[in-house]
């Protein structure tokens, strides 16, 4: 069967993978590989705003693209490659860069977010943050590209660059592209602490992460936010109790869900067996992909070789669509 759709999506190299990132996005990255063509990449270049050293930098890409891997995704399947391995990229991001406007860039939300919260590095690559990432999906002219809330403003802005450049040059080049809707595969994972979602930067304790080991998992969940229980019989539950519920809906057998419903509602629910519980379902339900990153992590050959396999074929399209713009744009060759 051929696969129609391109989708794409960037990966941040900014830590381990957490229970809200697979079954938040990565889970249906690899039910997607099936049936799209599908370019995943590892936004190494976008982390440079944040100046990471060297080896940092390096050891989070090889982690980032061992749990992705560990994860499901396979580079037979799908193109898996480093955003640095495509030199493409910087190119399309220097012509769209010409045609995106200095009120339009500082508007950005996150720009602003940014910037009030590192005022001592407002680096210029904070502000066109958003034409690198319209580079990233234009590059291999996207259909699709599966987005979060807060990348929702960056997308439509790559569809206002998009729509410019083939008004600017007159012609329909490059598609427009859509926010890719999981509809009710969508699973928000909340964290820990009480509220929220699940996240790396949202403090120590409030994300699990699939490749932690089971004594700290066991710490974080027996730490996480209760109350001091149900006050009458099926009473809504409090956000802090509805978050652990839907971890447990996800790792754990649905009698063991129902079971621990019904000692809530029936008002004799002890907390500290329900997160005895959950703790070691998440344990069962992480220790293959633990096993899995162990075993990627000893074969560099084989990391090599996905790496090498996935920056090959990304450079299939991202030349052709260099070369296009600038016989557009009215680059053409000299010799």
């Amino acid at each position: 069967m051929e696969k129609k759709d391109i989708v794409l999506s960037g990966i941040r190299p900014t830590g381990n993978l957490h229970l809200g990132n697979y079954f938040g996005a990565v889970k249906n990255f690899v039910k997607m590989q099936e049936t799209n063509k599908c370019f995943f990449f590892i936004a190494d270049y976008h982390s440079l705003t944040t100046h990471p050293k060297p080896g940092d930098l390096q050891g989070n890409v090889r982690q980032v693209l061992v749990e992705y891997l560990a994860a499901g995704l396979d580079p037979e399947k799908a193109t898996l490659y480093l955003q640095s391995d495509l030199p493409e990229t910087a190119e399309l991001y220097l012509f769209l860069n010409m045609n995106a406007y200095l009120g339009e860039l500082e508007r950005v939300t996150t720009f602003k977010e940014k910037a009030r919260k590192q005022p001592d590095n407002v680096n210029a690559g904070l502000l066109t943050y958003p034409t690198l990432m319209a580079a990233d999906i234009l590059i291999h002219r996207s259909s699709y590209v599966p987005v979060g809330k807060d990348q929702e403003q960056h997308l439509e802005m790559t569809r206002t660059f998009a729509r410019r450049f083939n008004r600017m040059y007159k012609n329909d080049y490059f598609p427009i592209p859509k926010a890719f809707n999981f509809g009710d595969d969508l699973i928000k994972i909340p964290g820990l602490d009480g509220s929220g979602k699940m996240g790396k930067s949202e403090g120590e304790g409030n994300a699990v992460f699939l490749a932690e080991d089971p004594k700290s998992i066991r710490k974080k969940v027996m730490r996480a936010v209760t109350d001091s229980g149900p006050t009458q019989k099926n009473q809504t539950k409090p956000e802090p109790i509805e978050n652990l519920f839907t971890i447990l809906k996800v790792v754990s057998k649905p009698d063991v869900v129902e079971y621990f419903d019904d000692q809530y509602n029936n008002m004799t629910i002890r907390y500290g067996d329900l997160k005895k519980q959950l703790a070691e379902d998440i344990i069962a339900f992480t220790t293959p992909f633990r096993d899995k990153v162990a075993e990627i992590s000893a074969n560099q050959d084989y990391i090599n070789k996905v790496m090498k396999m996935g920056a090959e074929k990304a450079s299939v399209s991202a030349r052709q669509t260099v070369n296009d713009v600038r016989s557009i744009v009215g680059f053409k060759k000299i010799y």
